[in-house]
């Protein structure tokens, strides 16, 4: 018989032990993706507690508080500077979920069907045998309005509460699947307020949905992603939130007393209303769901390996530049939330102050969940930034912006500081987020801001002939960053005839 030292083995078995306990308790991350709609980010404290005061506080001191979306900036990363890739729903929401620019996963405007072909990390996910699902307002399958359950799930398996367009305000569960459960006089789904519970209002009705998909997928790997209609418009809310903020005093955001001498197309004035009292009851529901999914998480025992990621398809103006909604290259219209909740990868507090856009979202956490992708991303990956909170050596800090259509087809390439924007009808806008955070000075033609113009302008044209972003070739547009980046002497609007190719027109639109 051989014999072995007893204190060697003991120690093979204490080795053996720490693997075997190191491997049971290195579990798959799972993924939960939370996105709300036409959302201004400073409504929430964490995006407050990082701005001036005349920048926080943009409708006076009327504020609504946010603990819950709070808590996972606390516990994780904020970015400052994070933007939709084209700040309208269809756009943005192609590129968060497949890591590709607009115009290369055919949704270059609101209600145009997805590309076939195109891979979310729902699919790279579901092929490594995560439990994936999807609940609440999806808009890339075309026009269906609300059209529940689209076929064409691009690995979200689980869609039974997906539905294509619409801000509906109530939902239910039928026999027949999940409806709107607001109804007009004939019968037809309606985006009507009365009868809303805490039950069927769409907001608490996904996010339990949400719930039901945790409890039910704990034992395994999952990924589930819920887009809340709210608080884009119409502004209504179920009580209580619907007259929680109705005794607050709003006042009108200083950049919609600007002059309108001079504003390009793309930023006259508009309807501007900024009664925030709605909004704000949509904001605080919203607030009070995603703690109930956390403490969901909590309770289950997932809180520690779930990835939970905070962000809206775009803004929404609330008066500021006297407009509203979304589409504008303003801050309030293209900045949005983005908030990771990511254990053991991010270290809590972490602040991100480089600029990333929606298209970034994919090649940056799946690395980080230790996944692959497929190779078709064109954003950039993040991990670093995430993981380190800093920028590495070979990081530039920049990213690109586009609008739809073709007279509203701008492209603005942006950095924490700096803003240029081009449109195929105006002038170059150039802004410095840090001279003048209103956004109401044209830094274009100024002293001083000769060198940063042309590497922007570089910086665009080069993004633009990589990414086939076809608006680069609008005539005005091309000239003006041709004359940015070679131009001498002092700037004069280019002489070109206007664009009437049947095919340009058809592909900017």
């Amino acid at each position: 018989m051989r014999c072995f030292s007893r204190v060697p083995c003991l120690a093979l078995l204490a080795f053996l032990t720490c693997v075997l306990t190191h491997t049971a308790n290195a579990k798959p991350y799972n993924l939960l993706v939370i996105m709300t709609d036409e959302h201004n980010f400073r409504t929430l404290g964490c995006y407050r507690e990082l701005l001036p005061e005349s920048q926080a506080l943009m409708w006076g001191k009327a504020v609504v508080e946010t603990p819950n979306i709070d808590w996972i900036a606390k516990n994780g990363a904020i970015c400052t500077s994070f933007y939709a890739t084209t700040p309208v729903c269809s756009s943005s929401r192609a590129a968060l979920v497949s890591g590709q620019y607009p115009q290369n996963t055919a949704v270059v405007v609101n209600d145009v069907p997805m590309n076939d072909d195109v891979v979310t990390f729902a699919e790279i996910l579901a092929r490594e045998g995560y439990a994936t699902g999807y609940a609440g307002k999806w808009h890339l399958d075309g026009t269906g309005k609300p059209q529940w359950a689209p076929e064409r799930k691009f690995g979200f398996q689980d869609n039974r509460y997906m539905f294509n367009r619409g801000h509906w305000k109530q939902l239910e569960e039928t026999p027949e699947g999940p409806r709107v459960a607001g109804r007009d006089k004939q019968g037809n789904p309606s985006y009507a307020i009365e009868g809303a519970t805490e039950k069927n209002f769409t907001t608490d009705f996904l996010c339990d949905k949400t719930v039901e998909f945790i409890e039910s997928n704990k034992d395994k790997p999952f990924c589930y992603m819920v887009s809340i209609p709210d608080p884009h418009g119409p502004d209504t809310v179920r009580a209580p939130y619907d007259t929680m903020y109705d005794e607050q005093t709003y006042t009108q955001p200083p950049s919609a007393k600007k002059p309108e001498e001079g504003l390009p197309s793309w930023g006259q004035k508009q309807q501007g209303g900024f009664n925030m009292s709605k909004y704000y009851g949509m904001v605080r529901c919203i607030d009070d769901n995603v703690g109930k999914i956390i403490k969901s998480l909590r309770t289950n025992d997932l809180l520690d390996n779930t990835i939970i990621v905070f962000t809206s398809d775009h803004g929404d103006l609330r008066g500021e530049h006297h407009r509203q909604n979304k589409g504008v290259p303003y801050e309030a219209s293209t900045r949005v939330p983005f908030l990771v909740h990511f254990p053991g990868k991010v270290k809590p507090g972490t602040v991100i102050n480089e600029a990333l856009t929606s298209v970034d979202f994919l090649p940056t956490v799946l690395p980080m969940m230790g996944h692959k992708t497929v190779g078709r991303e064109e954003g950039r990956n993040a991990s670093e930034l995430f993981a380190n909170g800093k920028a590495p050596a070979n990081w530039t800090d920049i990213a690109f912006v586009r609008g739809t259509g073709q007279q509203q087809g701008w492209l603005s390439v942006v950095t924490d500081r700096y803003k240029l924007v081009y449109s195929p009808v105006d002038p170059p806008w150039l802004f410095d987020l840090e001279r003048d955070p209103d956004e109401v000075t044209n830094f274009f033609e100024h002293a001083g801001y000769r060198e940063i113009v042309q590497d922007l302008a570089t910086q665009l044209r080069d993004y633009a002939a990589k990414n086939n972003d076809i608006f680069a070739e609008l005539p005005r547009i091309n000239a003006d960053i041709t004359w940015s980046i070679s131009g001498t002497g002092a700037y004069e609007a280019p002489l070109v005839l206007p664009d009437t190719s049947k095919k340009q027109r058809k592909r900017a639109s």
